[in-house]
């Protein structure tokens, strides 16, 4: 059996009014989730499968060229991730694979999929959808197509048969995942994939856990669970030293919270010492959760970045967000990286419930004081399935459940609304714009930026992330 795996293009995404200055995360990494779907089934059943992946973002296919593969490939089974603010693009490709492919059947999975499981089965050209880890159900699914009855025994699957859609439930969340294969990158053209802050190309990311304890209220991950799940240490270093085989040294590590457990952080920095990889990573990390020793580790070890979750300049509005940090926890994890010689991303919101025109303002200050390498600042989006999302229909500030209203009729003119009671829009995309100038415009912050630049090549990656600045 022919299966195919789609990254969709990337043209119609509901980023609204947020601009991506720092551009790590968009359209420039592998598509894990399809890439450990792949690994599995290759593991698993690679006698009886066909597995092919197509990332046509990184391709930079358009739908024509992607539709010519597609009829090259003539696949039996097309499985997509769905993301809502991608939904568009899943819906135009799925469109092209039943007129390019008509016999194939549409699996579509993912966060979108997780949340709105009958909505998304109702899209045009859908045949299954996968909630939930989407692993070991597609496998099932793809060995067991064509007898329903075996179909409605495996959990995490939502399909109709006899005129019926079928629950089979949630499947239980993989607890060892170092039984999991590393994903399947060979499948993928990998030494096109880069990041804007990479000092070394080509870039990969990487899972090293799933699910995280806190309770941020503008969380949109619900597919992976509150339960942290973990690798070894020695699974994680294993899978560096595959890609380092590749030619892959740099790592942008995708957990939602890297330092949850501080005593596998030091586990795994110890292995990538004793087996003397000379790679580089970022993580992501949470403020009250680093401490100077940890942090020399981790930079001893070859970490070059820590993206941070700081989120707002005021205690009031981290504790709207329950972030459960304060702001003396964020000068201090800052000052510490620092020292330790690890450049930081900080993570900013504007818009957050009871946010006012001051207190935005109060943000951009901290974030000057602060003086992070990188700004990462968006409006806050109440993503479906966040509790702000949830205190929004109960206080009567979204007048309907627009995302649901959009997952049951996707349209292109569908625009992602914010916690307007405070600011407007247009208020809101103003004072995102000056936050942008305000810091990265400072001669100090150019200055720094320059007398680190490496090659005329990062000088020119640079020089187009400010122009970008300069436009808004």
């Amino acid at each position: 059996m022919k299966v195919l795996l789609i990254n969709p293009p990337s043209e119609q995404e509901l980023i609204g009014n947020n601009p991506a200055i720092i551009e790590e995360e968009r359209g420039y990494n592998p598509p894990l989730g399809l890439l450990y779907v792949a690994a599995y089934l290759e593991s698993h059943a690679a006698r009886e499968h066909e597995v092919t992946v197509i990332d046509a973002q990184v391709e930079e296919l358009s739908y024509t060229q992607l539709a010519e593969r597609i009829k090259q490939i003539a696949p039996d089974v097309v499985g997509l991730t769905a993301m809502t603010f991608t939904l568009l693009d899943v819906i135009h490709t799925i469109q092209v694979v039943k007129a390019h492919a008509p016999q194939a059947r549409v699996v579509v999975g993912g966060p979108h999929a997780h949340l709105f499981p009958a909505e998304t089965l109702s899209l045009p050209g859908v045949d299954f959808v996968v909630i939930g880890e989407g692993e070991e159900a597609f496998y099932q699914l793809v060995q067991h197509l064509d007898t329903p009855e075996q179909l409605a025994q495996i959990r995490g699957l939502v399909f109709r048969h006899a005129g019926q859609i079928v629950k089979t439930g949630a499947a239980a969340m993989i607890q060892d995942l170092d039984s999991l294969p590393f994903p399947a990158r060979h499948l993928t053209p990998y030494q096109k994939y880069s990041s804007l802050l990479a000092r070394r190309n080509p870039i990969t990311t990487m899972f090293t856990s799933r699910g995280c304890p806190f309770r941020c209220a503008f969380c949109d991950r619900p597919h992976l669970g509150k339960r942290f799940r973990a690798r070894s240490p020695q699974n994680v270093v294993d899978e560096m030293a595959a890609c380092v085989n590749l030619g892959i040294y740099e790592f942008l590590i995708y957990d939602d919270t890297f330092t949850v457990d501080r005593k596998r952080v030091l586990g795994i920095c110890e292995e990538i010492r004793q087996r003397k990889l000379d790679i580089g990573w970022d993580i992501r990390a949470r403020v009250d959760t680093v401490d100077e020793s940890l942090l020399a580790a981790l930079r001893a070890a070859g970490c070059e970045r820590i993206h941070y979750g700081v989120e707002a300049g005021t205690e009031k509005i981290l504790k709207v967000l329950n972030k459960g940090i304060t702001l003396p926890q964020v000068q201090n994890a800052f000052k510490w990286t620092k020292k330790a010689g690890i450049e930081t991303l900080a993570y900013f919101m504007i818009g957050s419930p009871t946010e006012t025109r001051e207190d935005i303002l109060q943000t951009i200050r901290f974030a000057e004081r602060l003086d992070p390498d990188y700004v990462h600042i968006t409006i806050l989006t109440p993503f479906p399935g966040t509790q702000i999302y949830f205190d929004g229909l109960a206080q009567g500030v979204f007048t309907e459940d627009f995302w649901q209203k959009f997952a049951a009729d996707p349209t292109p003119n569908f625009v992602p609304r914010y916690w307007e009671q405070e600011l407007s829009t247009a208020e809101l995309i103003t004072m995102l714009n000056q936050a942008y100038k305000r810091f990265y415009l400072r001669p100090r912050y150019i200055w720094k930026r320059l007398t680190r630049v490496r090659s005329l090549r990062e000088l020119a990656r640079k020089a187009h992330a400010g122009i970008k600045v300069l436009r808004l």
